[in-house]
């Protein structure tokens, strides 16, 4: 036993656990393999063989892959039907932005003392924990014809009520009011929490000063959440551009609710033009970043100090 404590000590004088003459800690990095190699694998080995795939005609089913070069990219900007899907997006970036306003509103609210606040909380955080397609099954028989929403109409003297889903002016605005019920909670909750971490004395302050219900929010919440509301800014932003599983469970793209993301889907499944849908995607995923990295140009993260 004694020359295994001596064995023990001499290791950690000498630094065991460290790179060779480097003096870096090779324990963190075991427990890192893991992760990072599922990261690897399960995110950007699919993403190298989705651009890789973008320069092909591939069906999906053929082992061959034929290069075609930039083909797939010059119908994307070019096919007007291919981008007339993105003003579709239009309805649920508005939507984005109720839902931001009212999400801050309630976080607001609900973060001083109010009767039932918690009750209140939990209300509206609930519909994020429901599955998407739960919530498209349960709005689609509130919006169909003679459903909840038109039975509730009658009883106030509505007789003849629009056709929700059925009306193209409409229906988009509908599909957007539901995407707005789902994800307010989530935009809640992070508003909730950055607004709590507000030092209470700066309200005491605020108190003393005579100062009003407006003025606290404009130079004391609004100051200190810029952070959060940058990040929900371009989470609403790729969200409106990336939407799927409202629509499609909805109407399945019909009635003019067709997205980028679902074109993108019936390209590949239903046309069977992998190569195609693969160029699409990454067209998607240039234009989230091309915007994130806009708002983060004008909008840097700036160090809040309300002292």
């Amino acid at each position: 036993m004694s020359a295994l404590t001596d064995a023990l000590v001499r290791g950690r004088a000498s630094g065991s656990g460290r790179g060779p003459g480097r003096g870096l800690p090779v324990t963190p990095w075991l427990f890192l393999i893991a992760p990072l190699g599922l990261l690897v694998l399960f995110t950007y080995v699919p993403v190298a063989n989705m651009v890789w795939y973008s320069f092909t005609s591939w069906d999906g089913l053929d082992p061959v892959k034929d290069p075609v070069g930039l083909d797939n990219y010059v119908r994307i900007f070019t096919d007007p039907q291919m981008f007339e899907v993105f003003l579709v997006s239009l309805y649920y970036l508005a939507g984005a932005a109720v839902q931001l306003v009212l999400a801050l509103y309630f976080a607001t609210i609900l973060s001083f003392d109010v009767r039932f606040r918690n009750f209140f909380k939990g209300v509206i955080f609930f519909p994020y924990l429901i599955n998407g397609v739960a919530i498209g099954l349960v709005f689609l028989f509130l919006l169909r014809p003679g459903g909840t929403l038109d039975a509730i109409l009658a009883l106030v003297g509505v007789a003849e009520p629009p056709q929700w889903l059925g009306d193209p002016s409409l229906v988009n605005v509908s599909l957007a009011a539901t995407s707005v019920w789902r994800f307010m909670g989530l935009n809640f909750v992070l508003f909730l929490g950055a607004i709590q971490s507000i030092p209470g004395e700066l309200y005491e302050a605020a108190d003393l000063d005579g100062a009003t219900s407006w003025q606290k929010f404009r130079y004391i919440i609004a100051p200190a959440i810029r952070p959060i509301i940058g990040l929900t800014t371009i989470l609403a932003i790729s969200g409106s551009l990336s939407v799927f599983e409202i629509p499609w469970i909805m109407t399945g793209g019909a009635n003019g609710t067709t997205t980028f993301v679902i074109q993108t889907v019936q390209q590949a499944f239903q046309f069977n033009k992998f190569g195609l849908a693969s160029a699409m995607a990454v067209v998607l995923l240039l234009i989230v970043l091309l915007i994130t990295w806009i708002q983060r140009r004008l909008f840097p993260d700036e160090r809040v100090d309300l002292t």
